[in-house]
């Protein structure tokens, strides 16, 4: 009794029968229009008819290449309009057509995609859900401490001290549904377009720049906001302001005290700061966690971003756009 050998035996086997194929086909063709050569030079035929041959024998040689080659082209099709979804790899979860009409090689590319596909789409079901649920889940309670700060600071039985303490869990808790919000742009994949439309760039700064106000009150630093140009953006201009405002915090951080300048430039957005006198600034390598967002958000949406340091205690950032649009837009 004789083994037919195991599975990867027979793919071994079968591996490179598409270039042996090929190369029968070739092979097959230069020995017909080599007789056809040799028919026509010897007046065996006429030469319209050693013509003709070649030209039959041309076609079939195309017609053979082309179904050898239909197994790699449905395959291309199936990676050209994979949507990324899990539904779209139906196709697939039938590779075993591959393995019986293709090269072992086609078919071991076709699983591999499979497999690839497949952690993509699972990777993509489990980004949905999460940001689903952390959107919800993290937002929910936020608004109940919103809501109760607002409520405990209407008492007026509370001390001055209750007071102050209210006012701390307040920023807190703005300070934490921008990171949240920051946080759920980057986990998004989809999402670039999300909330897009066009807005002026100083509208929107006025307005992030009353809410940063509050969120540092308490420490020795001063907004300040100028504006020589005035611009307009085609884009999200919440994904704008938490990028500006993870920027503001950082400049923050790295002054500890004194002023921290927000100014519209043509097509750009600097924020500025200087470290005071008694203050040692931060090194300008440890970029803290509130830069490494800004980063991350400026490359989602390509926007350029730089980061300077001058004399040791000049911080600079800049945001440039690459297509700011006129205000009247």
């Amino acid at each position: 009794m004789t083994s037919r050998g195991t599975p990867n035996q027979r793919a071994g086997s079968a591996r490179g029968s598409f270039q042996r194929r090929l190369l029968l086909i070739f092979g097959v063709q230069l020995v017909l229009v080599l007789l056809a050569y040799l028919m026509g030079y010897y007046n065996v035929a006429p030469a319209g008819a050693v013509l003709l041959l070649i030209v039959i024998v041309s076609a079939l040689a195309w017609l053979a290449v082309q179904r050898v080659w239909r197994p790699i082209s449905a395959l291309a099709r199936l990676v050209d309009n994979w949507d990324g979804g899990q539904g779209s790899l139906d196709a697939l979860l039938q590779s075993d057509r591959f393995s019986r009409r293709a090269d072992a090689d086609v078919a071991a590319l076709t699983r591999g995609f499979h497999t690839f596909a497949s952690r993509i789409a699972g990777y993509n079901e489990r980004e949905r859900n999460f940001t689903r649920d952390a959107s919800h889940e993290l937002r929910s309670p936020l608004t109940v401490i919103k809501m109760s700060t607002d409520m405990l600071a209407d008492e007026a039985s509370l001390s001055e001290f209750g007071q102050r303490s209210v006012q701390r869990i307040r920023r807190a808790t703005r300070e934490m549904e921008a990171l949240v919000e920051a946080l759920l742009i980057l986990a998004r994949e989809a999402d670039n377009g999300q909330g897009e439309q066009v807005f002026v760039v100083n509208d929107v700064l006025r307005d992030e720049l009353v809410d940063a106000r509050e969120m540092l009150h308490g420490h020795p630093i001063e907004l300040q906001f100028e504006e020589p140009a005035t611009f307009a953006l085609h884009g999200s201009p919440r994904v704008f302001a938490v990028l500006c405002w993870q920027l503001i915090r950082h400049a923050s951080q790295y002054t500890g005290q004194g002023t921290v300048l927000v100014t519209v430039l043509p097509g750009a957005v600097s924020v500025t700061a200087s470290a005071g006198a008694d203050h040692d600034p931060a090194e300008p390598g440890q970029q803290g966690f509130e830069y490494a967002i800004a980063r991350r958000i400026s490359e989602r949406f390509a926007w350029s971003l730089q980061l300077q340091v001058h004399g040791g205690n000049r911080y600079v950032a800049e945001i440039r756009f690459p297509q700011p649009l006129p205000v009247s837009a």
